[in-house]
């Protein structure tokens, strides 16, 4: 009997303790955060992917948003390889390097080879220039500015560390930029600001500068855990903006690769030889590095 009585006693101790220390809520457990594996399985290699910016808000707009008006230019040409090995690579190109193409007297700029043949002569040209293994790029990306913007603020905004204070107006363009140095959140406006803003000392340097802080800028923000759960949506909201090969799966598989090296990237520039007022197009420089391009990160 008095084991019973033991038994049932500590029966009703343990009772008594659930009374004061209680089973936790469910409700209230902490919830696992995103990681960017949950975006979705990344690739098996290397993929490299053209990325065309435009002078104009959309792709399929006849006029620019530049001065002179005119024509969509490409305002901007990113070579990106991304690696489920290691950080992404990404190889600013020049728009106005010199290229010649098969029965012209004349070199054009390469930036312009877009107009004249789309993607495709303008991934053909730069498969020649960079050395890329035939059918590479193999994917592309077209966008205008718009684009830029609404990511951005699909996002809320991206924190940017300009280093100076950024000021300057074009009347012609209705155009102005005016953004403080320092660490801040910049809404898509002044990103686009910030992206197309040209030091007039150093004007070719100071606009790749400050397209590589933008590109970090959107990585780091992207890979929070708060904002990779509307990934998914926020990049088929921005399909109709964008002239691509790429599948919503593809681009949620590059993403995933992309953003799990955080904002680590690895970025390269073509070197170019002096430049003269006379000649707008610029040749590469004799001491640029072969290849142009550092070869993808090898799996352990």
């Amino acid at each position: 009997m008095r084991t019973v009585a033991a038994i049932v006693g500590g029966v009703a101790g343990l009772g008594l303790l659930g009374l004061l220390w209680p089973e936790p809520d469910r409700a209230i457990q902490p919830v696992r955060q995103l990681s960017p594996a949950d975006l979705a399985k990344p690739p098996s290699r290397s993929i490299t992917l053209l990325v065309i910016g435009l002078d104009s808000n959309r792709p399929g707009d006849s006029l620019n948003q530049a001065a002179p008006p005119g024509p969509a230019n490409v305002d901007a040409l990113l070579l990106v390889r991304v690696n489920p090995q290691g950080p992404l690579q990404v190889l600013t190109l020049p728009t106005n390097l010199a290229v010649r193409l098969p029965g012209q007297s004349q070199p054009v700029g390469l930036g312009r080879l877009y107009r004249l043949g789309g993607p495709a002569l303008l991934a053909d040209a730069v498969r020649q220039l960079v050395a890329l293994d035939s059918g590479q790029p193999e994917r592309y990306l077209v966008m205008g500015r718009s684009t830029l913007r609404s990511l951005v603020d699909g996002l809320g905004s991206i924190a940017a560390n300009p280093s100076l204070a950024l000021r300057y107006s074009d009347r012609s363009q209705s155009f102005s930029i005016n953004l403080q140095g320092g660490l801040q959140r910049l809404t898509g406006n002044q990103v686009e600001q910030l992206a197309r803003y040209q030091d007039p000392t150093r004007p070719e340097d100071s606009r790749q500068d400050n397209q590589q802080l933008v590109v970090r800028s959107l990585l780091r923000e992207m890979a929070l855990p708060d904002q990779l759960g509307q990934l998914s949506g926020l990049v088929k909201s921005l399909n109709a903006g964008v002239v691509t090969n790429l599948s919503q799966a593809e681009t949620l598989s590059l993403l995933a690769a992309a953003l799990s090296h955080g904002e680590a990237v690895e970025f390269s520039r073509v070197p170019l030889a002096p430049g003269s007022a006379n000649v707008p197009l610029r040749q590469i420089a004799r001491s640029a590095p072969e290849p142009l391009w550092p070869a993808p990160p090898t799996a352990n």
